[in-house]
């Protein structure tokens, strides 16, 4: 049998190790939810990233490129540079254009006085401007001089250079442009015909910091100075999405800096201009050691380029080119000898697995906010803390898609939002299960397509959980949806595949069985489930009891049915079982059988285990918090049936409880409890002495003889009085406060101990806390092992620590129960818990396992520094 992808899907998740190991609705309902997210995250990626390589989204990714620009923290004026600008001033002061070499003999010579490192001549030098061509030929022949030059698509100059300019000393200004005109990389270097081509801005840099100290390379896909790497830019660096032959030579992308916004980025340099210059302003100190740009900044020259800085910009927002030169100077400079961070870009697969992953958060963020409006809140706050963090990620250098990962979480969570309508038309909210609607859909699908001989049986069962309405009422609508919950699970536990299970109704549940050989099959499944529905459900530490009743209608699977009207038939026999007394089944067909009620078998067996002592106490560590060692032990009962094996005792001690049969089974716990704790007492010598915890059960507390029979047991084991302790919930006592109270005095009088059990988990009214006359407060385990859970560990470590606060505030010991890892021991310690219980230090054990661990006298606390 072919597995179907989204089942294969669910199966995946269902090992992933955070999810719980037990099947249950929920559970189900989890993993279809994150599964069909799953494969609605990836196909969503998937489409993403193809709208993406199709350069749909380029522009708008281009812009948010240019905002972050923008918004980065800009740098200050590069020390190891000035640009020394011809402005339209200088060329009507010089009234001509092309300056005359003479003015430009003149300011070479001007700056070379002062021991510059490198002259970059960002001006195309290609024919003599006389006066004064000589002379500026021999100035231009000093080493320290690089000259701007353009080039063909062979490699070769467009233009002559000027006698006094070699080939190693000229580097080409051809500047790559994105299709929106605005300029955001750069060429460093390119091959054409094998011959290698400098660019200016890196001919500059390397003249500057020697190639003796710091050696260029070219590798096939980076640039290298030194020990220093420039990485090429890709077609798909960052949100590029460029055709190859765009990606010519060896590319970066530019970091602009500035120290005045204002300047939009222009400043990248000291600037002085050619008229004051030529008027002896320059200063000395500018120059020594620096470099030194020449180049003009006169709009009339159309040297200009736009640039991130552009966008919004109304006047002034070109960039002349010896500033971009500047700002690519700077940037090598920087990166070589101030180890500035370059651009770095996520490969094509980690790209596809971050737009993946904020689909995949998108589609999750639905599942958990039932609400449009917290979605929509919460959504625009990821897409702000997202862009955020692509900000915060471009400013440390760093270019990661923003808007992809925005649309696919946009559309995940709308696909998410759209299949959530869907399943909520068909589904049941509270348990998940199927609704009536979906049901009779399934039903009706069923009776089309049977096949007309089929001989089998096809059944519908129709349940209602009875006198539903006094738990409603009289614990309230929580206890109720708890109570309609645990019955779905109970009910989906123990259907097969060939079953349909669904919530029809407020407290009622349907069930379709197909293919049933005969009616006792079906009667035999009705018993079964009377029996799973009879346990009861323990709700904030109190026990909920709940019956069915249960209607069935039969079809042969051969004939055509109305499923509407099966179901309804289904429906009047319930009615009938109600009518019949409850806790009963009817058939809607004649030949009603009754079955024989678990419980019955039950309680029979557990009368007779009473009288023949099949039962064992096990007893479970109690440890001092502060010490680490054992302190005391909890008694608990077990039972091995000779009939039935072993009996959990949420199985048998409900039904123990509402039989009265705990009355003499807890006598006997109390009694053998004692009797072994005295034997302890005379074995191991300690100080204080180990003491015994013994639950009280509801039917225990209401027993008039209570208090006689306890100091009987005391009197006659001679028992120190104060290692006994007795355990009641809070339930127990909140039926009537002043009886309860009456009777905690007098067993205190006794002598032993007194503790709450599970506190936090039932319904005492703080007020009466302090007139309780207890000595201990037990803190539930599901507060305890819930502290291990990164996301609610706060909450829960609250509500301990609120726990032992209330307690040492009534001068009353804490016991925490339930602690599983040492983590939960040390926080339980720092709290102040004097002690605790749970697996992480023992498992309830047999008398001589315990015997056998007072010898070794282990110590569990580990104490931190």
């Amino acid at each position: 049998m072919k597995v179907k992808p989204l089942q294969k899907i669910q199966w995946l998740v269902s090992k992933m190790p955070f999810l719980p190991k037990k099947s249950s609705l929920e559970t189900k309902a989890v993993l279809s939810q994150i599964s069909f997210t799953f494969v609605a995250s990836l196909a969503i990626a998937g489409l993403v990233i193809g709208v993406r390589q199709s350069k749909i989204l380029q522009p708008v990714e281009l812009d948010i490129y240019d905002q972050m620009v923008k918004l980065s923290p800009q740098l200050p004026a590069d020390p190891r540079l000035l640009i020394i600008e011809i402005t339209e001033d200088d060329i009507r002061k010089q009234n001509r254009w092309p300056l005359s070499d003479e003015t430009i003999n003149q300011l070479i010579n001007t700056v070379q006085q002062y021991d510059p490192k490198v002259i970059g001549l960002d001006l195309f030098r290609d024919v003599p401007h006389p006066p004064g061509s000589d002379k500026l030929t021999q100035t231009l022949a000093a080493d320290n001089i690089i000259a701007v030059k353009k080039l063909n698509d062979d490699g070769s100059s467009e233009l002559k250079l000027h006698q006094g300019i070699t080939d190693e000393r000229a580097g080409f200004a051809d500047i790559p442009i994105d299709f929106d005109n605005v300029l955001r990389r750069y060429l460093l270097y390119a091959r054409v015909n094998e011959k290698p081509l400098y660019s200016f801005a890196l001919r500059v840099s390397l003249k500057y910091l020697n190639n003796d100290h710091f050696p260029f390379k070219v590798h096939p896909e980076a640039l290298q100075i030194g020990s220093t790497v420039f990485e090429d830019l890709k077609a798909d660096s960052g949100s590029y999405q460029m055709e190859p032959e765009e990606v010519i030579g060896w590319q970066i992308l530019l970091k602009y800096r500035s120290d005045d916004l204002e300047e939009s980025g222009r400043n990248v340099a000291r600037k002085i201009s050619l008229t004051e210059v030529l008027q002896g302003k320059l200063e000395p100190s500018w120059v020594k050691d620096k470099i030194v740009l020449i180049g003009t900044t006169a709009p009339s020259e159309k040297d200009m380029f736009a640039t991130p800085y552009s966008q919004g910009e109304t006047i002034n927002y070109f960039m002349p080119g010896v500033v971009i030169h500047a700002q690519m100077v700077s940037q090598i400079l920087s990166t070589v000898l101030d180890q500035q961070q370059q651009f770095c870009f996520f490969p094509q697969w980690g790209e596809f697995l971050w737009i993946w992953g904020w689909c995949f958060i998108g589609g999750i963020v639905v599942w958990r906010f039932n609400s449009p409006q917290y979605f929509i809140g919460i959504g625009l706050m990821i897409i702000s803390g997202l862009w955020g963090f692509g900000f915060l990620v471009f400013t440390q250098s760093g270019w990661i898609p923003v808007l992809p990962p925005i649309l696919g979480l946009i559309a995940t969570g709308g696909t998410v939002l759209i299949y959530k309508f869907v399943s909520n038309y068909y589904y049941d909210s509270l348990t998940y299960l199927p609704n009536r609607r979906f049901f009779v859909s399934q039903l009706q699908k069923m009776n089309k397509h049977q096949k007309a001989d089929n001989s089998e049986l096809t059944a519908v069962y129709f349940l209602d959980i009875d006198r539903f309405k006094v738990i409603n009422e009289g614990l309230g609508h929580e206890a109720g949806d708890f109570v309609l919950l645990e019955t779905a699970q109970r009910l989906q536990g123990q259907l097969n595949n060939k079953a349909q299970l669904a919530r029809v109704g407020g407290d009622e549940f349907a069930i379709w069985l197909n293919s049933l050989v005969s009616i006792d099959e079906a009667t035999e499944i009705a018993n079964y489930l009377q029996q799973i529905l009879n346990q009861p459900f323990f709700w904030k530490g109190q026990e909920i009891y709940t019956s069915v009743s249960i209607g069935i209608a039969f079809n042969r699977t051969g004939a055509k049915f109305n499923s509407e009207e099966l179901l309804r038939d289904a429906n009047i026999a319930m009615y009938q079982a109600k009518n019949s007394g409850k806790v009963h089944y009817e058939m809607f067909a004649s030949g009603m059988r009754e079955q024989v009620i678990n419980r019955l078998q039950i309680e029979t067996d557990l009368r007779r285990s009473i009288k023949q002592q099949e039962f064992q106490l096990f007893y479970q560590p109690i440890i001092s918090l502060k010490t680490g060692k054992i302190a005391g032990v909890e008694a608990l009962v077990r039972w091995k049936s000779v009939k039935r094996g072993f009996i959990s005792p949420g199985e048998f001690i409900p039904i123990a409880e509402e039989t009265g049969l705990i009355i003499p089974l807890g006598e006997w716990i109390l009694q053998e409890a004692c009797s072994q704790m005295r034997q302890w007492h005379q074995q191991f010598s300690q100080n204080p002495p180990l003491f015994i915890s013994v639950n009280l059960s509801g039917r225990q507390f209401s027993q008039p003889n209570l208090v006689q029979q306890v100091q009987y047991i005391l009197e006659t084991i001679n028992l120190e009085r104060n290692t006994l302790k007795l355990e009641i919930t809070e339930s127990m006592m909140m039926n009537d406060v002043e009886a309860a109270i009456d009777l905690l005095r007098r067993l205190k009088d006794l002598g032993l101990r007194l503790s709450i059990d599970d506190f936090g988990t039932g319904y005492s009214n703080l007020s009466y806390l302090h007139r309780f006359p207890i000595d201990t407060l037990k803190i539930d385990q599901s507060f305890v092992r819930r502290m291990n859970s990164q996301e609610s560990q706060d909450r829960y470590a609250q509500i301990v620590r609120t726990v032992i606060m209330l307690g040492h505030n009534l001068e009353l010991d804490v016991i925490a129960e339930g602690i599983e890892t040492e983590e939960q021991m040390h926080i339980l310690k720092s709290l102040g818990c004097e002690y605790g219980q749970g697996y992480y230090f023992a498992k309830p054990l047999p008398s001589p396992e315990v015997t056998e661990l007072l010898k070794k006298d282990p110590q569990w606390l580990t104490f931190k520094p």
